[in-house]
């Protein structure tokens, strides 16, 4: 058995020879290689070499001469994928193929003929519509908060991508079942629609959804234009194809103009955005457009471990009518761990058991950069951030503030550019960078404390680390990596917003996960009312919530854990049910420390086997109680049940001792540690 994908090393100094290029596959992937001519549609299930695939069948057209590499335009959905697909034709030696999102090809095209066919500079691109949807809102009397601009921001852009007008707005509304947000009516939602454009006009602004309208309404009515276009990009790839929306669509048709050298490539059950205005329709009509259109299928997952496999293709095998339209993967990987579920008291509970999981993870070697936790709404995270906030493991949040904008991050590019102008040739790429970044504050240990000091350490180390894997892949080169090398790397990334790996637990959306990949992963929250979410009132609305739930599944490499809590407080009422997706595959006898136990024990059950253990375990969580009570504070705040837990366990018999404890640092020692001292040394042992 296959037990992971061929490998293809990186051939910078020049095109690698095709039969290499080919040798590199599985057959499946190879087939996809060998189908120069369009259209073609590559059915592609999560981990199965999807990028892979269309990069080498890319690399093998120019080396073959069926295209030449600037005539090749390759679309996708995000910066991060198309800098990845850039790399990885770069790494077979290919330059000069255009890697992009719709939005970059098309505002480069746009910012390219507007002088021609309109004359003098395009107008402002305005990147958030907030501003103008607020202003729109007062002109029309309407009384709007920051929650319903974000929410009718979002119905003007879906409206726009899925090419509505104003004046249809409503009946096409209606007729998809698609209720106004933030509580208006759908005709005052066509109002508003039509004074967003008003006002996008009086101040010469436009959009991201006009870029796209725009360039293609140039290439429909200006002949010369889309000849140009046209004769430029031969040869067109789709990622991604089942988050194609029809504005996008639209546009692909204006530069296809009736040709057929199409790839696409998209998996049905990893259709997330359709809140947006994406649609799975296009990918699976595809056939039917195009009648000579080859299917290849890629169902090889060589990312995931068979029993992540299984458990995500039982999920799509239970659900109902989509199930037809979903690959089953095969698991090319050795088994592993099997996947555990566990139910906790409330969020707090759950948090604290992921956080210490999760820490016992990186003390058996896992880095901590392998390691996410997924839920299914941002506001989930908090309850996350204050649990390993208390065991004292890094974190960083997903969808926080960009790698390549924080205030360190610029301020260490700028210091290697200079250091790129008097290098020192004696020493290496690696020991310059150091040396660097030294001078900016970083050192080779980490500081103890977390917070803001860590936070820039974390961001300099992922700048070493970059360097050092520059270094290692260029070792073997007559040219070695030097710190220019280093610098056009950054800035390639930071256009790509493709930032290096900070050493950190990764808290994520489900949404914010799709694309990556990590060796552990946590599925948290997954009761009825969270997954699927309650705003999933429709079968539609509820598939695809199962299809975020399958997305979440397939990020896991090696070890998955699936949780939730029957209430969001301590103390509360356990009326949360786990979610219906996960029924028949949950198990019916829950393992051990996951059942809600006689007397509220089941959060020590998890981690301790004394019973005399979990008696102190009790009596530690009743001072705490009181404690936290006394103070107006959640009782996490005071300690956690997984520092409670260990108390119990090592039964510290001095300050020293106590001072060893993940999470009881100098302060809560000052401030509990003789009352914890005079606990345990009272409590009776089992």
């Amino acid at each position: 058995m296959v037990t992971h994908a061929p490998t293809l090393s990186n051939s910078p100094n020049g095109p690698i020879h095709p039969d290499s290029i080919l040798d590199a596959l599985d057959p499946e992937q190879r087939e996809v290689a060998l189908a120069l001519r369009g259209p073609v549609c590559v059915l592609a299930g999560a981990g199965t070499g999807k990028t892979r695939a269309i990069t080498h069948r890319i690399a093998y057209g120019v080396a073959t001469g069926a295209y030449r590499p600037n005539g090749v335009l390759a679309v996708t959905f995000t910066a991060r994928a198309a800098g990845e697909m850039r790399t990885r034709l770069r790494g077979l030696g290919v330059q000069g193929v255009q890697a992009r999102t719709f939005h970059a090809a098309a505002l480069r095209q746009l910012a390219y003929f507007w002088p021609r066919v309109v004359g003098g500079a395009p107008p402002r691109l305005v990147e958030h519509k907030a501003q103008f949807v607020a202003e729109s809102a007062r002109r029309l009397g309407l009384s709007v908060d920051r929650v319903a601009v974000r929410d009718l921001s979002s119905e003007v852009e879906w409206a726009k991508v899925s090419l509505i007008t104003a004046e249809d707005y409503e009946r096409v509304a209606a007729a998809r079942g698609r209720d106004a947000p933030a509580g208006y009516d759908r005709q005052t939602i066509a109002r508003l629609v039509t004074m967003y454009e008003e006002v996008k006009t009086e101040r010469d602004a436009i959009d991201f959804e006009d870029v796209l309208l725009m360039l293609a309404d140039m290439l429909n009515s200006h002949k010369a234009v889309a000849d140009e276009v046209r004769g430029q990009y031969r040869h067109f790839v789709v990622d991604e194809y089942q988050d194609v929306s029809p504005l996008q669509q639209f546009l692909l048709d204006q530069w296809l103009g009736g040709r057929e050298e199409l790839c696409v490539v998209g998996d049905p059950s990893q259709t997330i955005y359709s809140f947006t205005g994406a649609t799975p329709r296009f990918l699976l009509d595809f056939r039917r457009r195009f009648r000579d259109a080859a299917e290849i299928r890629l169902v090889r997952d060589y990312r995931s471990t068979p029993q992540v496999v299984g458990l995500a293709n039982e999920l799509l095998r239970r659900a109902g009518r989509g199930a037809a339209q979903a690959l089953e993967l095969v698991a090319q990987r050795e088994p592993g761990p099997p996947v555990t579920f566990s139910t906790h008291d409330d969020d707090e509970a759950e948090a604290a058991a992921v956080a210490a999981r999760a820490a016992q993870l990186i003390e058996s070697g896992v880095p901590a950069s392998e390691i996410a936790v997924l839920y299914r709404t941002n506001a989930q995270s908090e309850a996350f951030e204050a649990a390993f906030a208390e065991a004292g493991v890094g974190y960083l949040v997903r969808g926080g503030e960009r790698f390549f904008q924080r205030k360190e991050v610029r301020d260490a590019i700028v210091l290697l550019r200079g250091a790129a102008r008097s290098a020192d040739p004696d020493l290496t790429m690696p020991e310059q960078v150091r040396d660097v970044l030294a001078a900016a504050g970083w050192a080779a240990e980490p500081p103890s404390a977390r917070g803001a000091a860590r936070e820039r350490w974390d961001s300099m180390q992922a700048l070493v680390a970059l360097a050092d894997e520059l270094a290692a892949a260029r070792g073997g080169d007559d040219a070695p990596a030097t710190i220019a090398t280093l610098v056009d790397e950054l800035s390639e990334r930071a256009k790509a917003q493709h930032a290096p790996t900070v050493e950190g637990v990764t808290l994520a959306s489900l949404h914010a996960a799709k694309g990556l990949e990590w060796d552990a992963v946590f599925l948290a929250g997954m009761s009825e009312g969270l997954m699927p979410i309650s705003l999933a009132e429709t079968d539609e609305a509820v598939h695809e919530e199962r299809r975020l739930l399958y997305v979440g599944i397939t990020r896991a490499r090696e070890r998955l854990d699936v949780s939730f809590a029957r209430s969001r407080n301590p103390g509360g009422r356990a009326t949360r049910k786990r979610t219906r997706f996960l029924d028949g595959i949950w198990p019916d006898g829950e393992p051990r420390g996951s059942r809600r136990a006689r007397g509220g024990r089941s959060r020590a059950r998890a981690l301790l086997t004394a019973e005399g253990d979990v008696a102190l375990f009790e009596a530690l969580r009743e001072w705490r109680l009181e404690v936290a009570q006394d103070a107006d504070k959640p009782a996490y705040t005071i300690l956690t049940d997984a520092s409670l837990a260990e108390i119990a366990e090592a039964r510290p018999g001095s300050v020293a001792e106590l001072a060893r404890i993940n999470g009881v640092g100098p302060g809560k020692i000052d401030r509990y540690g003789p009352t914890i001292l005079s606990i345990v040394s009272s409590a009776p042992r089992a």
